[in-house]
């Protein structure tokens, strides 16, 4: 990191850069586009946090969180979670702190916002994040969000 990252919400001033970051190739499997991002974010409202990272005038990521979405209503209806959704960092940007940065800003937001647990959710394989995910604390809660494994990180 060459300055200090901060986040901005998605502009129109900023909509089509955030729609050219593109992850490593390899790991395009294990990660949806930032356009199929915003258009969930759209759909769902208030529920979803998109941001985008900068690194002084340069992006150099994409992260979305969900607030307070309804996990599993047919196993508990009161089961009610807040987590990372989508984190995206550009493929020459990796490797910088950039992903650590995103992830501290999505548990600062949740906090924020009275949430005590943090989720992400990640495909399983080499190219997985889930080393990372791991790394920064989360542990595995040994369900499945699709195909992919759950991870839950404490933040009270």
């Amino acid at each position: 990191m060459s300055t200090s990252p901060r986040l901005e919400p998605v502009t129109p001033a900023n909509v089509d850069a955030a729609l050219g970051l593109s992850v490593h190739p390899h790991q395009r499997d294990h990660v949806a586009p930032v356009v199929r991002s915003l258009a969930e974010a759209y759909a769902y409202g208030e529920t979803a946090w998109p941001r985008l990272i900068f690194d002084g005038d340069e992006l150099v990521g994409f992260l979305m969180a969900f607030v307070d979405i309804q996990w599993n209503a047919e196993k508990d209806p009161d089961d009610r979670r807040s987590g990372l959704w989508r984190l995206n960092i550009s493929g020459g940007q990796q490797g910088k702190g950039y992903g650590r940065f995103a992830v501290d800003a999505v548990r600062e937001e949740l906090k924020r916002r009275g949430a005590t647990e943090m989720y992400v959710s990640w495909h399983q394989g080499g190219n997985g994040p889930g080393d990372f995910y791991r790394r920064l604390g989360f542990r595995e809660t040994g369900e499945l969000a699709g195909d992919q494994t759950v991870g839950v990180l404490d933040i009270s």
